[in-house]
């Protein structure tokens, strides 16, 4: 009976943390869709508003840190259970980082709106909107695996990324042409692709975090391998 109630106390304990993982989730989802509207708006107001709820995302970390390090202390889980707290305390730290991300295109914002930089022959937002568009399906979709244990989806988003690091290096060429032909966008040039640069790190994070379902419901650390190509080219095969 006591080991019983101690697994029914673990699990618990355990789901509490995804629940607030997942909350924090959404919160940086509405952090990143927030600093890509300020840039596109040019809200000041907004910007700062942005640069600010990102001190609840590093409260939820050092919250969720905490709980993680209590549960193992306290429940001592085994092999397969310590491994869920260890990827779910990194999924917490991509998390945080996100939101680090999400508030560095915020201050980009806010910069440009206290300078009033404006140029009419450069769209900075247009120039990175599919990549963002494109980012935050994929941080959602991440973060839908790592609640549902779904180890296919969280393959599929790790080959994605490569899509995302792809379309981010053709911004890039793309951004310095427009410098070299007109040295009048390099300024605002330059803001797109340090926001590009952050949408870029952001995807990366994602796919961390579909890493880390992975190694949650196989007990793989794939990182550094080609786990997901030979996942693939079996998949191809039963085809």
């Amino acid at each position: 009976m006591t080991g019983e109630h101690s697994s029914s106390q673990y699990n618990h304990d355990l789901e509490a943390i995804r629940s607030q993982v997942l909350l924090m989730g959404g919160l940086v989802e509405n952090h990143f869709q927030d600093a890509m509207n300020c840039y596109r708006t040019g809200n000041s107001e907004h910007a700062a508003a942005v640069v600010k709820s990102d001190e609840e995302v590093n409260r939820l970390e050092v919250m969720l840190d905490d709980m993680c390090s209590h549960l193992i202390v306290k429940r001592q889980p085994a092999a397969n259970d310590l491994r869920t707290v260890m990827a779910t305390g990194k999924v917490i730290t991509d998390l945080e980082r996100i939101g680090d991300e999400s508030t560095k295109i915020a201050r980009i914002a806010q910069e440009m709106a206290s300078k009033n930089r404006t140029n009419a022959m450069f769209s900075g937002y247009e120039t990175v909107r599919v990549l963002a568009n494109s980012v935050g399906q994929m941080l959602h979709q991440s973060l839908d695996a790592f609640a549902r244990h779904d180890d296919a989806k969280a393959v599929q988003l790790i080959a994605f990324d490569e899509i995302i690091d792809s379309d981010f290096r053709s911004i890039m060429r793309n951004l310095i042409t427009f410098m070299m032909e007109d040295p009048a966008t390099i300024s605002f040039a330059l803001d797109a692709l340090w926001v590009a640069k952050a949408i870029e790190r952001i995807g990366d994070h994602a796919k961390n975090i579909a890493e880390h379902t992975i190694y949650i419901v196989e007990g793989r650390d794939i990182r550094h391998s080609d786990y997901v190509a030979t996942k693939q080219d079996k998949q191809h095969q039963g085809e």
